[in-house]
């Protein structure tokens, strides 16, 4: 027997979410193939993808992250339609990647942008707004607005030939954003902005997040990865190696290292951490070292502060710190390698 639901209105009109619907991801790759043929003679063959598969959730900001050579560039470009895959299966926001309808709803700032120099803030967002498709009128409504939010306000009728490299990033990011796209994939977005100016970016990112927009960024700046992004995947060798939010990555690791704040030379400390696992050594005075050693134990502190009462070396301070994201992704791609 056939039944025929009907669904209220109101409920229509809800968030998927809220519907108690689970939307499907902004990005959804599955045993993603890539590979390029190098040299005139013999074709060598070079993977640059190896089956990855991810899902990525829609209204977070999302990170990628890896090593030169990662494959972080190629997925982009096949994400975007601009490299074909070898094979595996690669959608965007519903549809396959690279068709009209998915790029459309794609806003992209690249890595190392070049906004033609003749133009001012105004006239390069009326030139990629044609581009995207807006009309004239559309894209002079959302301009200042826009420009104000990245913080180019007052400079929109200087061309960008007098624009910093951190001004440019400013320009490719309102750019990205003046179509109202439904997902922004972003290149080292923070490259050459200064500290505020990198704030202000994060801001805008959780902005758009927070409003529904999927946010897809790759960037070898981890401590910002670290403060915006809601989770990561990492690449190494056209593989993913490890996915999951900031916090799961860092304790999923479990070597939270212990600072030791102690007064003695670099030599002795050396001879009374010896082995145990010291990440680093850093040098507040000639005379006083933070010492960050790996003690997963207790046992293994003790010993270490043994160590220094019997070399009568004055112990400051010790305390335990989260691992940063830094730290752990160099764990996880040494590990990788071995």
């Amino acid at each position: 027997m056939h039944t025929t639901w009907w669904i209220p209105a109101e409920v229509l009109r809800l968030p998927e979410k809220d519907r108690g619907v689970v939307p499907e991801p902004v990005i959804r790759v599955k045993d993603l193939r890539k590979t390029y043929s190098s040299g005139l003679i013999g074709r060598r063959k070079v993977e640059a993808l190896r089956r990855v598969s991810l899902d990525i959730p829609r209204g977070c900001i999302y990170g990628l992250l890896g090593p030169n050579g990662a494959g972080k560039t190629t997925l982009i470009k096949i994400l975007l339609g601009i490299v074909r895959k070898t094979s595996g299966m690669a959608h965007v926001l519903g549809f396959t990647a690279g068709q009209i309808a998915a790029r459309r709803r794609i806003g992209y700032l690249p890595e190392n942008h070049r906004v033609p120099r003749h133009l001012n803030g105004n006239t390069a967002l009326e030139y990629y707004g044609g581009l995207s498709g807006l009309s004239a009128a559309e894209v002079r409504r959302r301009t200042p607005e826009l420009l104000d939010r990245v913080g180019l306000k007052g400079r929109e009728r200087d061309r960008v030939s007098g624009y910093s490299k951190g001004m440019q990033q400013r320009l490719g990011l309102a750019q990205a954003m003046l179509h109202q796209p439904a997902l922004i994939i972003l290149d080292e977005p923070t490259d050459g902005v200064d500290p505020i100016g990198r704030k202000e970016i994060r801001d805008i990112l959780r902005g758009l997040a927070d409003d529904g927009t999927s946010v897809f960024l790759n960037s070898h700046l981890l401590q910002e990865v670290e403060l915006i992004c809601d989770s990561v995947a990492i690449l190494t060798e056209g593989r993913v190696c490890r996915t999951g939010s900031v916090r799961e990555l860092t304790k999923a690791l479990g070597e939270s290292p212990v600072v030791f704040r102690v007064v003695t030379d670099r030599a002795m400390a050396e001879q009374c951490f010896m082995g145990a696992k010291v990440s680093r050594i850093d040098n507040l005075t000639p005379e006083i070292l933070d010492i960050h050693a790996v003690a997963p134990e207790q046992y293994q502190v003790d010993r270490i502060v043994d160590a220094l009462r019997e070399n009568n070396i004055s112990l400051l301070s010790m305390q335990r710190r989260d691992m940063t994201l830094e730290e752990a992704f160099l764990q996880i791609v040494m590990d990788d390698d071995t």
